[in-house]
């Protein structure tokens, strides 16, 4: 697997895709300078008038939730169906779906309605999906539904099958599967998640890399939990006598540098099946 993960990482800056990102005003910033960090180059429109234009020339979709309304609801609705009948791989981020009805009905609707390729969600958004009892704390997992790794796999495992696409549970361990085959990830660091948007980040790197490799989904999907983890680590010990800031900054200069020789020294993964 490690040399389909070299491949994609290698191939990302040769294409530099395109990825067409419908996100949140919070993090928008970061989402399109994480994006061109790893090679590729964001596209953050989001007006219903022009997004099908720009999913015709993108390499995946990215569709995050963090603040959603009715005009994006639109937007992404016409935008995924677009990326649908073109076989462009879209990416979803349900951040928060389980704190309002609001959120929750239309990721029902969409998934229903929709092929999505990938999700990328902390455990809460996960068990909120498959509708297991959960807790929400806005966009943030709850610790109450902090799960033993195997209970984890199961709930990616039952998510991947139930939908036909692959399931990212990220945490403390990140959990992937697309169904038959699951991978734990135990790289990052504990200031990941006092960054606002360092999950969104996330998503935007499984975004990139999926449409760098249309046929590796689950691969692509890995490789952007891992680039995230390991550029979490490596901006950790260059800014730990420093603070959140520093951090921040050097999270994306870790980003930018990320290469085939970093991976293969610092990735920590293990298929579990």
């Amino acid at each position: 697997m490690l040399n389909d993960l070299v491949e994609i990482l290698n191939q990302i800056r040769v294409k530099n895709p395109l990825i067409h990102q419908i996100t949140n005003y919070v993090t928008v910033n970061d989402c399109a300078n994480v994006t061109l960090a790893v090679g590729a180059s964001p596209a953050m429109a989001d007006d219903e008038a022009e997004v099908e234009e720009f999913v015709n020339i993108a390499s995946s979709l990215l569709i995050n939730i963090g603040t959603l309304n009715k005009n994006i609801k639109n937007s992404i609705i016409k935008a995924v169906k677009k990326a649908n009948e073109l076989e462009v791989p879209v990416v979803l981020d349900p951040v928060g779906v389980g704190a309002s009805k609001f959120r929750k009905d239309f990721v029902e609707e969409l998934l229903k309605q929709s092929s999505i390729s990938s999700i990328r969600g902390n455990i809460s958004e996960i068990k909120s999906i498959l509708n297991l009892s959960s807790n929400t704390k806005g966009a943030d997992a709850s610790k109450e539904d902090l799960e033993s790794i195997d209970n984890t796999v199961n709930i990616a495992k039952e998510l991947a099958n139930k939908l036909g696409l692959v399931v990212a549970i990220t945490g403390e361990v990140d959990v992937i599967s697309d169904g038959k085959r699951v991978v734990a990830i135990k790289n990052g660091n504990h200031l990941l998640p006092q960054i606002t948007g360092t999950g969104c980040m996330c998503s935007s790197l499984v975004a990139s890399y999926c449409g760098t490799s249309k046929d590796k989904i689950f691969e692509a999907t890995i490789l952007g939990v891992i680039t995230m983890g390991i550029a979490g680590e490596i901006a950790y010990e260059k800014s730990k006598n420093s603070g959140l800031g520093t951090f921040h900054k050097e999270l994306f200069n870790s980003v930018g540098n990320f290469n085939e020789e970093i991976l293969k020294q610092k990735s920590n993964f293990k298929k579990i099946m």
